[in-house]
């Protein structure tokens, strides 16, 4: 669970900010070092400075995640991604048109107990929604870029759209791949869904966006950026929601109650039992 106003997690994410810098300010002093001592260790330290570079840009070729890029997405006007609807396409509801239900799930892809719920009772919601049980509405924000520092929310909600412009079948398998044990982040580890190669490489597991040309240009060239930043405005803009992953059916909040707000069910289990309970009402 990830509280969106954390004063812990802010603390926390300060400290690694700060050991960061330390780190930086050793790196420059060893680098100028270097320069001094001679013409082949200047070389090297240049190299090793255009490296740095690279992997702080992003590391593939494309638009990268400095903070340029998204202050720019942010005054850019989006490109929804195909099966979307509402203003700027913010309005993401997959499913059969027909079903009668709705849950919404609020969600941030660097949210750890998002990952878990993914990880748990993702295979249930994918099947709930195929048989039409409901259909669900995805609200997916960037807040914990920045109580941990980084940009990788935001990175990877603009690889979500370009997957969703593939298929919503794509979108909810890509979803499901990023947030697996296998490739989920850890909360305090390194911002990998910051780096376009990353998200290129966990999209190879997916069938329809492997070798996919259009998909990967989409990653590279960050079409989907400026779409990402109007995702996000639209998820803060649930001033109830106060940490992720939310679950609502209906609009009733599905959980157990903790001085967070309700704590979304960990096992299919409580899931099952939740929706049922909203379900005979």
């Amino acid at each position: 669970m990830s509280n969106r106003n954390s004063q812990a997690n802010k603390q926390a994410a300060r400290e690694r900010l700060r050991a960061e810098r330390e780190r930086q300010a050793k790196k420059e002093r060893t680098r100028r070092q270097l320069l001094v001592a001679g013409g082949v260790v200047v070389v090297l330290a240049v190299a090793g400075g255009i490296g740095l570079a690279v992997a702080n840009s992003g590391g593939d070729g494309g638009t990268g995640s400095g903070p340029d890029v998204w202050a720019k997405a942010a005054k850019a006007k989006p490109v929804p991604p195909a099966h979307t609807s509402g203003t700027n396409g913010t309005t993401v509801v997959i499913g059969k048109s027909d079903a009668k239900n709705t849950l919404e799930l609020f969600e941030d892809p660097r949210c750890p107990g998002c990952a878990a719920f993914e990880e748990n009772v993702g295979a249930t919601v994918e099947k709930n929604i195929s048989d039409g049980t409901y259909k669900a509405q995805y609200h997916i924000g960037t807040f914990l870029d920045g109580n941990l520092q980084g940009t990788g929310s935001k990175n990877a909600l603009s690889a979500l759209g370009a997957a969703l412009n593939v298929s919503p079948d794509a979108f909810l398998k890509y979803k499901y791949a990023l947030y697996s044990k296998e490739f989920h982040p850890d909360e305090t580890g390194p911002d990998k869904f910051a780096d376009d190669s990353y998200l290129l490489k966990v999209a190879d597991t997916v069938p329809a966006l492997k070798g996919n040309a259009a998909f990967q240009k989409a990653v590279k060239d960050g079409t989907y950026d400026a779409w990402a930043m109007a995702m996000s405005n639209e998820f803060d803009s649930h001033k109830d929601v106060r940490s992720t992953p939310t679950l609502r059916l209906n609009g009733t909040v599905l959980g157990t109650d903790s001085p967070q707000g309700k704590v979304a069910p960990s096992t299919v289990a409580d899931f099952n039992a939740m929706v049922d309970k909203v379900l005979k009402k």
